[in-house]
């Protein structure tokens, strides 16, 4: 699909790599609807984008509402006159060990239930609402061609202290492939890229002694920047022979 052509939603967009997602395709002539829980951000992103030849609609996700899920899709719909992409990109971490124990007292601690829900209910849940109902948008309305990009994580292929984050990352690469076989009688393909270490306000909060290992096993020699996954989300907009896959975007990063 040409990015011009496209009415987009972005999920996460009013920080890090969504927000810069949505300035590209703005800059590109596309149609964005961008949807954050973080109101300022957005508003920032808006005015950002004026002048450019495609134009920023913003209004308040969380993706973790069904009800915020459904009632944002229609609103975006409404506001640029259609609807064809959505990139679903809203995350957060809550990283912790599953279980540790404390060298020094021999304490216990757990993985909370309300760690593991909230990642689960952002990263996955509303990462999978948002498919399904940006899809039933689409073939209520008889949209072809349309196309999804999950944003999933090298994280999925396992990663200490994140049993959340690798569940929930796994699990979008795994359904890109089935949502890409259920979606294709409708002329809809999905499509998923997997950061590795990116320079984002997310990854910026990491622990510094995890965050120094992490870049340390990167054979290219830096941290990622916005701009790198772009340029793979742009791939999958664009190419129309690309469907059911997941592109690791790390800097062959081994974790």
């Amino acid at each position: 699909m040409q990015l011009s052509s496209l009415k987009i939603i972005i999920t996460g967009a009013a920080q890090g790599m969504g927000a810069h997602f949505a300035r590209r395709l703005a800059e590109a002539g596309a149609q964005v609807a961008a949807g954050d829980v973080k109101e300022e951000g957005l508003a920032a992103l808006v005015e950002s984008a004026r002048g450019l030849p495609g134009k920023i609609h913003a209004r308040k996700l969380d993706v973790s509402s069904e009800a915020d899920v459904g009632a944002f899709v229609d609103w975006a719909h409404g506001a640029m006159g259609g609807l064809n992409a959505l990139v679903n990109n809203a995350g957060i971490l809550r990283d912790g060990l599953l279980v540790k124990k404390d060298r020094t007292t021999g304490a216990i601690t757990k993985m909370t239930k309300e760690q593991w829900d909230a990642v689960i209910g952002v990263n996955l849940t509303g990462a999978t609402f948002m498919v399904r109902d940006v899809v039933a948008k689409m073939v209520a309305t008889e949209q072809k061609p349309g196309v999804i990009v999950n944003m999933s994580s090298i994280a999925r292929h396992g990663n200490r202290g994140q049993s959340n984050y690798v569940s929930a990352k796994a699990a979008l690469a795994a359904n890109t492939l089935t949502w890409s076989r259920e979606f294709a009688s409708y002329g809809i393909r999905v499509g998923a890229v997997a950061p590795g270490m990116i320079e984002t306000p997310m990854t910026q909060g990491m622990n510094q002694k995890a965050r120094d290992a992490l870049v340390a096993n990167i054979p290219v020699g830096r941290i990622g920047v916005p701009e790198d996954i772009w340029l793979a989300v742009r791939f999958v907009l664009e190419c129309d022979y690309f469907d059911g896959r997941t592109i690791d975007v790390d800097g062959g990063l081994a974790m």
